[in-house]
């Protein structure tokens, strides 16, 4: 009985959570005369298609932009935080944990107390409006949760693997080639999922460092409903659009997530 009570109540907890994805995809599927308070939760009567290609029309131009933004930045920021990650936790010198304590401090800063420096730098170096730009920012921004990632995850791989490749004649890129990169693929799914989510749902940085032509999906959800009148057909059609990418992300990544979030986190 405590078992059926519990699956019972975990059955509820996931009904109730999944109410606002029934919403946006019932209000997705209807015609913007038909969305009304009286009818929110009525099934669309007919199914109204026309919201999901308008909403793909307007986001064409900017799901490259986003495509090319995530995957760049995502594998840019796990290659720097492979390598941060190996540094501290394999090869450690004077300062290595005052300096890891100082990365790890740049996961609390908010996004908006650096906004005003950080778009002055963009400018300085030339960056300003391109999509790079903002490729830079993320990898940078980035840093802090992969290098803890890394570290966490090469602290459990044995320093005798380390010290057996050195004396075989590896050196350092030669150990972090043979040796640890081999053994490094949970948590470069953590990293890609983590990273790639982010980036992708990201907005500040997406709508303040670039121009039109290079913003991403992000900008274009919110300008989808923009204006006095929205139809909220397309903005809720658009949602579930620049969800998908994520989506499957994790429904292909997702049951090594936790696996290589884990991976580290215990020692002995």
């Amino acid at each position: 009985m405590g078992r059926a009570l519990v699956y019972a109540l975990m059955v509820l907890a996931a009904l109730f959570f999944l109410l606002p994805v029934y919403l946006v995809i019932l209000t997705a599927l209807k015609e913007p005369a038909k969305i009304t308070l009286d009818t929110v939760w009525r099934w669309p009567d007919p199914v109204y298609w026309e919201s999901f290609r308008i909403a793909w029309d307007a986001f064409r131009p900017k799901f490259q932009n986003s495509l090319v933004l995530a995957t760049s930045a995502t594998l840019l920021s796990a290659l720097v935080g492979a390598l941060n990650g190996y540094v501290l936790a394999k090869w450690p010198f004077k300062g290595s944990n005052l300096l890891f304590a100082l990365m790890l401090f740049g996961m609390f800063i908010p996004y908006q107390s650096i906004l005003i420096p950080l778009f002055q730098f963009v400018k300085a170096i030339g960056l300003y409006g391109s999509l790079w730009g903002l490729v830079l920012v993320h990898v940078v921004y980035g840093i802090p949760i992969v290098t803890l990632i890394f570290k966490n995850y090469y602290s459990e791989i044995p320093d005798e693997l380390v010290e057996a490749a050195r004396i075989d004649g590896a050196g350092f890129f030669g150990v972090f080639r043979h040796v640890i990169l081999p053994l490094s693929a949970p948590a470069f799914v953590v990293v890609a999922i983590w990273q790639f989510t982010q980036i992708w749902n990201e907005f500040l940085f997406a709508v303040t460092l670039t121009r039109p032509e290079s913003q991403p999906i992000t900008v274009a959800l919110a300008q989808l409903a923009g204006g006095e009148a929205v139809k909220w057909n397309l903005p809720m059609a658009g949602a579930i659009l620049a969800a998908l990418p994520t989506l499957l992300v994790y429904i292909f990544l997702g049951r090594y997530f936790l696996r290589g979030l884990l991976a580290g986190s215990v020692k002995g």
